[in-house]
């Protein structure tokens, strides 16, 4: 088990890294990659640096200093969280038991335009397979995604739901779905219903029944994986107080996945900071 696993691997997460190891307590930082900062061609407005460094180069060091220090990093997708006495981060290729977690995943740059996705949410749209598929036992069920994080949501519903459609929105499958799922690769047009969703409607016309969409496209986002603790959020931030903390006890919340000002110095500072509670956290004194 690991005091603290830190998910995303850009500026916010090692920096908190760093202080969480100098602290004596043992960190795992999981990221699929460099997030937003890896575009970065040239960075010349950060403090302290002797020649302009590019986002790869920065993040390359930042892991460095987190190993020299003792810490783990770990190139994996997060597809789930559970709470259980303790915390465990569940990935693709394994499962890390924790006493507390920072998310530090970034902010995603896209936004899915399906018409009235947005409305529906909590009204027959999910992001959380774990915490709503018994609401639909015996019933047929839709996910929308295409790679792991939509395999993930698929195998919780399996053994609950009578049927899963996977729509992938116009995306190929990247990911090996089980042979009972029925795959649709139409790109969506709109969600309908008036209280409740009851019908997806797709591009070329056709539409299908179904009682519930889980959302669960591309890689797992910090707002997904907030959504699945019961973490509060606003317009896909998380929200978090002057201590960097989401109100979930353990949980702290950092960088461009929190809004604010998106700048390299900012995710550092705000990195340590969620660092510093996560330390009191887990000595007691938080």
């Amino acid at each position: 088990m690991y005091d603290v696993v830190i998910i995303g691997s850009g500026p916010a997460g090692l920096s908190a890294a760093l202080y969480i190891l100098r602290a004596g307590f043992s960190v795992i930082v999981i990221g699929k990659d460099n997030g937003a900062l890896e575009k970065a061609e040239k960075i010349q407005n950060y403090f302290g640096l002797e020649r302009p460094l590019s986002g790869h180069e920065l993040v390359e060091i930042g892991k460095k200093q987190v190993l020299d220090l003792g810490g783990n990093i770990l190139q994996d997708e997060v597809v789930g969280i559970r709470w259980d006495e303790n915390y465990t981060v569940s990935t693709v290729k394994d499962y890390f038991e924790c006493k507390a977690i920072l998310l530090t995943t970034g902010a995603s740059r896209k936004r899915m335009n399906i018409r009235n996705l947005d409305r529906l949410e909590g009204y027959g749209v999910s992001y959380c397979a774990v915490c709503d598929a018994f609401l639909y036992r015996g019933r047929a069920v839709a996910v929308l995604g295409n790679g792991e994080y939509a395999l993930h949501e698929v195998q919780e519903l399996l053994p609950i739901v009578s049927h899963v459609t996977l729509l992938t929105n116009g995306l190929e499958p990247a990911a090996e779905f089980p042979e009972e799922v029925t795959i649709n690769t139409t790109p969506i047009e709109e969600l309908t219903g008036e209280s409740f969703l009851e019908t997806i409607r797709f591009q070329d016309g056709t539409a299908l029944e179904t009682a519930c969409l889980f959302v669960a496209l591309g890689t797992a986002k910090g707002s997904d994986l907030a959504r699945k603790l019961g973490i509060q959020l606003e317009d896909e931030r998380i929200i978090v107080n002057e201590q960097m903390d989401t109100g979930l006890p353990g949980v702290f919340a950092a960088g461009d996945c929190i809004g604010g000002v998106l700048q390299v110095s900012v995710a550092v500072g705000e990195g340590a900071k969620a660092a510093l509670s996560c330390i009191r956290y887990l000595r007691g004194i938080g």
